[in-house]
């Protein structure tokens, strides 16, 4: 039964489940953090919800993350381009490509891919993944579940352990902030 005590029970599991995996948080941390220093850009995809969040994030390392810190602009773009490019690409190609074409045309070795997905059985999520792999560029999945396929072509893979894609989602956004945040006092500290 859905109450509020729940749903909370729930977000507090998912995000526990964290924990777990805190070592690799912090490789995810330290590598996207080498990148950016050596002028890479952080590419982030997502569908629906996770989309969204791959937007929102990139805004956030764009603009400013919290309003006290002022600091330059972080590469970071969202393969989610606009409604032009994806309604072309699947058009023209297939939405299946909606996020490799981009990532081919923008990207190097120097950059990161931050890819999510709360089921990781996104074809266009499989695809950009298979296409960061080919091109060097070092990619990290936000997961939930067991990870699905995804996890098999990322570079490392943060996983939620939750099957409500709501508490995932919630997960991922918490998990974003926070690895951005941490890239961003590294940043700071390193001026």
């Amino acid at each position: 039964m859905l109450t509020l005590k729940n749903s909370i029970l729930e977000s507090i599991k998912a995000k526990n489940s964290l924990l777990f995996i805190e070592k690799n948080i912090n490789y995810a941390i330290n590598k996207i953090y080498k990148k950016i220093k050596k002028g890479g850009k952080v590419f982030l995809c997502g569908n629906g919800g996770s989309a969204a969040d791959a937007q929102h994030l990139a805004a956030e390392f764009l603009i400013r993350l919290r309003p006290h810190i002022n600091r330059n602009p972080i590469a970071a773009l969202s393969l989610a381009m606009d409604t032009s490019t994806l309604t072309a690409c699947g058009n023209d190609y297939s939405f299946n490509e909606i996020f490799s074409r981009n990532l081919m045309a923008l990207g190097s070795k120097k950059d990161v891919l931050i890819a999510i997905s709360t089921s990781g059985r996104s074809s266009n999520i499989i695809k950009v993944l298979k296409t960061a792999k080919k091109m060097k560029i070092f990619s990290i999945s936000f997961l939930g579940n067991n990870g699905g396929l995804a996890k098999k072509y990322s570079a490392i893979s943060l996983i939620v352990k939750s099957n409500v894609t709501a508490r995932i989602q919630e997960s991922h956004i918490f998990l974003g902030h926070y690895i951005f945040e941490s890239i961003e006092n590294k940043l700071i500290k390193n001026l």
